[in-house]
Parts: structure tokens; sequence; C-alpha cells
């Protein structure tokens, strides 16, 4: 009996071709990053040629690209320092969601939860528990006519 479920597993499992603009997107921005990583180490094998000969370079030159590097390290501290401000507001705007938002729907939670174990509680002990005793009664009963049933046709 086939109920096409083989057929649904087949095309559950195939997976959908990606769009190909998507496709290109992706590839355009691998190709960006290998350019970007190559050039950095072309620099990075220049730098190291010029630092290991220090007759190619004159004194003004390396305090040119020292002060450089200063402005460069002293904008990177800026802007790391902006990044942590950023990062205490976001965590102070997730503190105040948690506290004003989040706790009174767990609150709310909690007091719903509560009043069902109450309510199973009250069903257990009202319902349940004496219709489980009337059946246990009934058990009992029903085993003993049984038992003179079998006793009494020997």
């Amino acid at each position: 009996m086939d109920d096409g479920s083989n057929v649904n597993l087949q095309k559950s499992s195939n997976s959908i071709p990606p769009d190909p603009s998507e496709l290109r997107r992706q590839r355009l921005i691998i190709i960006g990053l290998g350019i970007i990583v190559v050039i950095s180490l072309c620099l990075l094998v220049i730098g190291f040629y010029f630092l290991l000969n220090p007759e190619l370079t004159s004194n003004e030159t390396v305090s040119r690209v020292r002060d450089v590097f200063i402005i460069l390290m002293a904008l990177e501290s800026m802007l790391t320092g902006l990044a942590l401000t950023i990062l205490i507001i976001q965590v102070a705007r997730l503190t105040n969601l948690l506290e004003n938002e989040v706790k009174p729907i767990l609150d709310s939670t909690n007091e719903t939860v509560s009043n069902l174990r109450g309510t199973t509680k009250f069903l257990s002990d009202n319902l349940v528990e004496p219709v489980i005793k009337l059946n246990e009664v009934i058990a009992v009963f029903q085993r003993m006519v049984d038992i003179l049933r079998f006793t009494g046709k020997r």
C-alpha cells in the first residue's frame, strides 16, 4: 500500500538550487576577500623587506611611517572605545528589556502554572480518586463473583 510517502521523502531530500544572483554575489564577496588578503600579504612582505634592509630607507621615511602608524593606532583605539560604548548601551537596553517586559510575562506564566497546578490537584482529589476507588471495588466484586462461580461449578 503506497501512499506516496516515498515521493514526498525524495522531494524533501532534494535541495532547491540557489538563485544565480545570490551565487554571483557570494562569488564576488569571496573574490574580494581573496584580493584583500593577497594585497595585505604583499604589503607585509614589502614592509619586512624594507625593515630588514635599513640602507634602503632614510631616517625621515622611517619617522613618517612611524607617525602614520601612531595616528592609525590612535584612530583604532578611538574606534574600540566607540564600540565598547555601544556595547555598554546595548547591554543596558537588554537589561531594561528583561526587567520591564520579559519579567512580567514570566510572572504571569508562573501564576498561570500555579493556577493550573491547583486545578489539577482539585480534580485529582475530587474526581479521579473516587472513580479509581469505585473501579477497585467493582473489580474486587467481579473477581469474587468469578471465584464463587468457579468453585460452584466443581
